[in-house]
């Protein structure tokens, strides 16, 4: 690991002091591990990237102390509302959670350990960085999120782990979350806070598909920090399904995070999101438009499974992610629709 600047903040206006010599923000050809301010809450994720090399901030902001503000769970007849710094494991046995938005509680108890959950924070989660065995480990020279203009290892190389949508020439890595998938699904709004004040965005776009710049994974600027969730209103009929090499301590092979409101049989909305098989969260909106308007049985599950894969492009290794992610979305509206509300 190498030196860095230590930093520990009590109160959000402390943060601005210590961004001010940082970069305004990144640029294409600048990766965010260098050079840059992260924040640490759970440190999860980041920890372990410093000790590997991938990461190499020049200051770490420790703002845990900033909990009491951005860490609370509040639920109303208008929805949801999630504090960036509750852990993973709160969240997920939390009763309005449980009964109004399983969909969530699923993504969160199917993530990591219960160690991991009880450090975790929800902020941190859905920034993640993937778990590409070629970002991971600095010997591959060939890693365009981190080294950009390097190339990518995993084109040519083992990529059965890897994404099957939302690939460019540049990158192919998968994102590796199960959280995000439900907020994109719900349509989940993010509270931020930086340099430039306060602003809320839509969920859908806090993270960037890897396109000619695969170093910059979200729209956030340099010295931004998640504050809080938006999920609007209520989803009991949901479900995260997870397929995976094994059943604890795992990442997803596929996986789909669903929402369904049906009446008398025919489904009058739906929402699925799709997590192991894309380079950031994803939205299947192909197969919910097919869902609309009709009496849901599982035909129906099967062709809309498809329809959420459509786009897929396999490769080597990870072709049957394509089949795989097709049935994991059937099962996981079959299992939604027969959920008693």
């Amino acid at each position: 690991m190498r030196p860095f600047s230590y930093q520990r903040v009590a109160d959000p206006s402390a943060i601005a002091k210590h961004l001010a010599d940082s970069p305004a923000d990144q640029t294409e050809t600048t990766p965010l591990n260098d050079g840059s301010v992260q924040f640490l809450a759970g440190g999860t994720t980041l920890i372990d990237l410093m000790k590997l090399d991938v990461m190499r901030p020049a200051t770490v902001i420790d703002i845990n102390a900033l909990a009491p503000q951005w860490a609370r769970i509040a639920a109303s007849s208008d929805g949801l509302k999630l504090g960036a710094l509750a852990k993973m494991s709160d969240v997920a046995v939390h009763g309005a959670v449980l009964r109004d938005y399983p969909v969530i509680a699923d993504t969160l108890k199917l993530a990591a350990s219960a160690q991991l959950r009880n450090m975790a924070t929800l902020g941190g989660n859905v920034l993640q960085r993937t778990r590409c065995s070629y970002f991971r480990d600095v010997s591959y020279a060939d890693c365009n999120k981190r080294n950009p203009g390097s190339g990518c290892a995993a084109m040519d190389g083992v990529n059965r782990l890897h994404a099957v949508l939302g690939a460019s020439d540049q990158c192919i890595a998968t994102y590796p979350g199960d959280f995000a998938q439900a907020l994109i699904a719900l349509e989940a709004s993010v509270d931020i806070a930086g340099r430039a004040g306060e602003r809320t965005i839509p969920f859908a776009e806090l993270h960037k598909t890897p396109g000619s710049t695969p170093q910059i994974e979200t729209t956030l600027a340099e010295g931004d920090l998640i504050t809080g969730f938006k999920i609007p209103g209520r989803w009991p009929r949901s479900v995260y399904l997870k397929a995976r090499d094994r059943q604890s301590y795992e990442f997803a092979l596929a996986s789909a995070a669903v929402a369904l409101d049906i009446a008398d049989g025919t489904v009058r909305d739906a929402r699925i999101a799709l997590g192991g098989v894309a380079t950031a969260p994803w939205r299947a909106k192909e197969a919910e438009a097919l869902l609309r308007g009709r009496r849901f049985d599982e035909q129906l599950a099967q062709q809309a499974g498809e329809a959420a894969l459509s786009g897929a492009q396999g490769r080597a290794h990870n072709s049957f992610k394509i089949a795989l992610g097709q049935r994991v979305v059937a099962r996981a509206l079959v299992q939604a629709a027969k959920m008693e509300i």
